[in-house]
Order: structure tokens, then C-alpha cells, then sequence
């Protein structure tokens, strides 16, 4: 899996290492107010590391580091299902409202749309307006579609007109 790297930020394949310092970034209680649970301990992070790590080809996690403070900040990830790939992020509350999680988000967008991915998708609770921004900053558009009370948001690639004929070139 490759390392994602801009300016400002590196996106780290996710090792089962990453567990101990990572705790410690996911460890505020409110990270969950949308998505339910509750922080996990070094431990059990470091368990779902390794199921993670050892899980199928189209599951993709990467811990986020930042340059300028030299550590790990947050992660994203992306499970790959065919040329469609559904997309989370999650940045501590110490380095949020920094445009990190949009930033993270954006990288890992581009660079999947890069790679024979046609449809990104995230799943948004719909009182997440932090989150929904972060979608809209990384080219997500929101559905009229829903799952588990959460809203569907997408970007499409612009493979599918290329090749179809001229009422698609007319539309472009």
C-alpha cells in the first residue's frame, strides 16, 4: 500500500504499531457522538490494527501525520469494492478545525479517483455539518440516498461519459 504524502501532511499505510499513539489521538469520548461506541484502549486498538491490517485487499487505512508537529494526528480510510469506494476519516480533537480532516480527506479522494475509481463514497450523519463539510471540501456531493440514518454522499469520476457517444459529449 503506498505512503500519500503533500506539503502538510503524510498518509502512513496503518500498522498495528501505530496503536500506542494513536489511543491517545482517538481518546476523547466525543470523536463518537455520531458513529456510536466508545475509545478503545491501547490494547483493543492495537487487536483491531491487526485484523485490519491482515483483513482483504480493499480494505485501506492510513494514519495521518503531521509535518509540523511530528505526529500522528488522526486517520482516513477507504474499503475498495470493485471501482467503487466508500471513504471515513477521523482527526483527534486536539487538531481539529485546522482543515487537517478536510486536507486528509481530499488527499485520499484524488488519489483514489487516480487509481481506476470511479465512485467515492461516505456516509454522513445528517447533524454532522464538520463532517459534511469535509465531504464537500474533498468533491462529495450529498444523495436524496440513505443508510443505517445517514445520508449518502458522492463523487463520481467522468469516466462514464467518455466513450458513450455524442449525447454525453453534449453534455459536457
Amino acid at each position: 500500500m503506498d505512503t500519500i504524502e503533500t506539503p502538510r501532511l503524510v498518509l502512513h499505510p496503518l500498522r498495528a504499531e501505530h496503536a500506542d499513539e494513536m489511543a491517545a489521538v482517538l481518546s476523547d469520548p466525543g470523536l463518537h457522538t455520531y458513529t456510536g461506541g466508545a475509545p478503545l484502549t491501547r490494547l483493543e486498538l492495537r487487536a483491531r490494527y491487526e485484523r485490519l491490517v491482515a483483513g482483504p485487499p480493499g480494505w485501506r487505512n492510513w494514519v495521518v501525520w503531521l509535518r509540523e508537529e511530528e505526529c500522528l494526528v488522526g486517520y482516513v480510510q477507504a474499503t475498495i469494492d470493485g471501482r467503487t469506494a466508500e471513504v471515513g476519516w477521523v482527526i483527534g480533537t486536539p487538531w481539529q478545525g485546522r482543515g487537517l480532516a478536510s486536507a486528509s480527506a481530499k488527499t485520499l479522494v484524488d488519489w483514489l479517483m487516480k487509481r481506476e475509481i470511479d465512485t467515492v463514497v461516505a456516509h454522513i450523519h445528517p447533524d454532522h455539518a464538520a463532517s459534511a463539510a469535509v465531504a464537500a471540501a474533498a468533491g462529495l456531493r450529498p444523495t436524496d440516498r440513505w443508510q443505517d440514518g445517514e445520508v449518502r454522499w458522492e463523487r463520481t469520476g467522468t469516466r462514464h461519459a467518455i466513450g458513450i457517444g455524442s449525447a454525453a459529449a453534449e453534455l459536457e
